[in-house]
């Protein structure tokens, strides 16, 4: 047996790390990837690895302990969702609505808020979603139109929010609306709420969600949905921070930002490790023209492309989430991570699947999945072109003259 093909080998890890780490991978190896081919093609829920992974407290990997939570630090937690999408990027998508939520109400919630939702993240009694996109607002943020005017002691929240991943599942949602449409700069008048529902209701209160969801070209078993809000009312304490978070919630969101684009850099390596693997194994097991392919320069070129791609993605995560660990800044090099490392995850989908040649177009073959599921890395968190743009303008603000 060669050395395996691994998101933290060669990385400087404790040994607390690895053992976290490794155990991820094992359940990986087990219990995600025998499973993940029938679950997609089905666009199946995966009930029994949910359960699994609140079995080992993976949906509170960053929720600090005093609440039930790991207390990973973002490094091992952004390895840890790179081995997961090794197996199912769909899995990390679960995984990740509890942390974004998780991390804005340790990070902006008031005492009482932390107290009664945090040890039910934790513990994973509790799929969360996280709403900011809109039809008219993706990248551009501020442009939301999703409105919550105050009646008394209640928000009446209006407008439609897309691609809400966990949508229906979610009984907690984090949601970004506009408290005052008439500030200038815009984001001023935005308050982020965290708000409860019925897990799979289609209709409660003002909330419409459709029972069908978002047709997608991949990332399958993790429901992307619409949701819309009619005249629904909340509490004015479902916003975050209280009363002095009203005005703060584009802030509050946004401050979460730099960890989430390293998550998506992760879930890139992990396709494009999984990608690799399945490249260099095929190479050698199948022969053409009287020998294994993998003889053939052509196609050690775009190993050696792959492996280095992946090698450069690997240290440029670690290095963004260590910057953040260590609280400095990291929008220039998060923004790196998301750019890179999905861009490596997409030239590696592509390459081993014209390794296997005509199956790699086959849905028999697991490369067809990942072939689709990485484009979706490519836009999320703010699209690649939007990378390039924060990352000059982080350059430019660092070394101005």
């Amino acid at each position: 047996m060669g050395e395996r093909i691994c998101s933290f080998d060669g990385l400087d890890l404790r040994e607390e790390q690895l053992d976290i780490l490794n155990a991820i991978r094992e359940f990986v190896d087990n219990e995600i990837i025998p499973v993940a081919h029938d679950l997609e093609a089905s666009d199946t829920y995966p009930e029994d690895i949910v359960a699994g992974l609140r079995e080992m407290g993976l949906f509170g990997m960053r929720i600090p302990e005093e609440y039930g939570g790991l207390g990973l630090d973002l490094t091992t937690y952004a390895l840890a969702i790179a081995e997961l999408s090794r197996g199912w990027m769909s899995v990390a998508g679960i995984v990740n609505g509890v942390y974004i939520v998780s991390g804005m109400l340790a990070g902006h919630g008031t005492q009482e808020q932390k107290d009664h939702y945090l040890p039910k993240l934790a513990a994973g009694e509790l799929v969360c979603c996280f709403m900011m996109t809109e039809p008219e607002a993706g990248s551009d943020v501020r442009a939301i139109r999703t409105t919550a005017r105050r009646e008394g002691d209640e928000l009446v929240v209006n407008g439609q929010k897309m691609w809400v991943t966990n949508g229906a599942r979610a009984g907690l949602m984090a949601l970004l609306v506009k408290t005052d449409p008439t500030t200038d700069p815009p984001q001023a008048g935005m308050t982020a709420l965290i708000v409860e529902k019925t897990p799979g209701t289609g209709k409660q209160g003002g909330i419409t969600i459709p029972p069908e969801g978002l047709p997608k070209l991949g990332y399958k078993g993790v429901e992307s949905t619409e949701i819309a809000f009619d005249d629904h009312r909340v509490p004015a304490s479902t916003i975050l921070g209280g009363p002095e978070g009203e005005g703060k919630g584009f802030y509050q969101m946004m401050s979460g930002i730099e960890t989430g684009r390293i998550n998506v850099g992760a879930r890139g390596l992990g396709v494009a490790l999984r990608a690799y693997e399945l490249a260099i194994r095929y190479a050698q097991e199948r022969s053409a023209f009287g020998k294994p392919i993998a003889q053939h320069q052509l196609i050690q070129a775009k190993l050696a492309d792959m492996a280095t791609g992946i090698e450069a993605a690997k240290h440029l995560i670690a290095a963004a989430a260590r910057k953040k660990d260590a609280g400095g800044r990291a929008d220039v090099e998060a923004g790196m991570a998301k750019l890179f490392a999905t861009e490596v995850a997409q030239r590696c989908v592509e390459e081993s699947m014209r390794i296997h040649g005509g199956y790699g177009y086959s849905k028999e073959f697991e490369i067809e999945r990942l072939y689709r599921d990485n484009p979706l890395l490519l836009i999320g968190e703010g699209t690649n072109e939007i990378q390039r743009l924060i990352i000059a303008r982080g350059l430019l603000r660092r070394h101005a003259l």
